[in-house]
Formats: structure tokens, C-alpha cells, sequence
């Protein structure tokens, strides 16, 4: 399990980055994440920070739920904190 303070469980972007972390460190969804964004790794890297790429982030995950409850779990949050800081950032 990650590190996660109360900051970052508040903190839409902070979590954000976290979640795309977790995405793109794991085999299957990393490359689907790519493969549904359009960009490449490089592209992803150099956009990590943009509120654009972190909500789409956190919208992949909460398209699949079980993806999503892994995150959550991972990162020692609610799911539906994930879901609250896309809406954060989409807002």
C-alpha cells in the first residue's frame, strides 16, 4: 500500500498523480490507459501534472470498477474519493 497522508487524501491532483502512478505501473492497465488516451508513454510522462490527463485517469478507473476499488485500495482510500477528486478536476 502507498503512503497517504490526510494532505493527499484531500487533494484532487495529488491523488490524481497517485492513481496514474498505480495505473501505469501496472501491465494491464497502463497500456490500455495509452491505448484509450491516444498518447504515448513519453506523452503521458511529459503531461502527468495537466488536470486534463489526471481526470481522464481517474475516469479510466471508474469506468471499470474493479480497477477502480484496486486503485483505492492501493492508494488506502474510498473509492469514491477517486471518484470525487475526477470530479474536482473535470470541474
Amino acid at each position: 500500500m502507498l503512503r497517504n497522508d490526510a494532505k493527499s487524501r484531500s487533494d484532487p491532483e495529488t491523488l490524481a498523480l497517485q492513481a496514474l502512478a498505480y495505473v501505469a505501473a501496472d501491465a494491464d492497465l497502463g497500456p490500455r490507459l495509452l491505448e484509450l488516451t491516444g498518447l504515448d508513454a513519453d506523452s503521458l510522462r511529459a503531461r502527468a501534472a495537466d488536470r486534463d490527463v489526471l481526470a481522464a485517469t481517474l475516469g479510466f478507473l471508474a469506468a471499470h470498477e474493479p480497477s477502480l476499488i484496486g486503485c483505492a485500495h492501493a492508494l488506502g482510500v474510498a473509492p469514491a474519493a477517486l471518484v470525487a477528486a475526477e470530479a474536482a478536476l473535470a470541474g
